[in-house]
């Protein structure tokens, strides 16, 4: 039997939910709002991307829920994290005015 020590970053949901309440629900990146879309069954419902990865954050550290979080819809954030380090908002945001133009 092998044993396996890994790290866990836990996701603050006080600080998601002060980010979704600064920002609203809408993706911060392509606009997608998933009321609009689905109706009242998904109001609310949006991923929160942190800027800075929480693996790159050691030790207990205080997230600014304004500051450092985002609302970003699953594919925009799927985006994101397509690579190591992820792309930054400016990035994709530059991909997605390129694909639109």
């Amino acid at each position: 039997m092998q044993s396996v020590l890994a790290n866990r970053y836990e996701r603050d949901p006080r600080a998601q939910a002060k980010c979704i309440g600064h920002y609203g629900t809408t993706c911060f990146l392509c606009g997608f709002d998933f009321e609009a879309v689905y109706g009242q069954e998904l109001a609310g419902f949006i991923h929160v991307h942190h800027l800075e990865p929480l693996s790159n954050i050691r030790g207990d550290r205080e997230v600014d829920p304004i500051k450092a979080l985002r609302p970003v819809c699953p594919n925009c954030h799927a985006v994101l994290h397509r690579r190591e380090p992820p792309y930054s908002l400016d990035a994709v945001g530059g991909l997605l005015k390129a694909a639109r133009a």
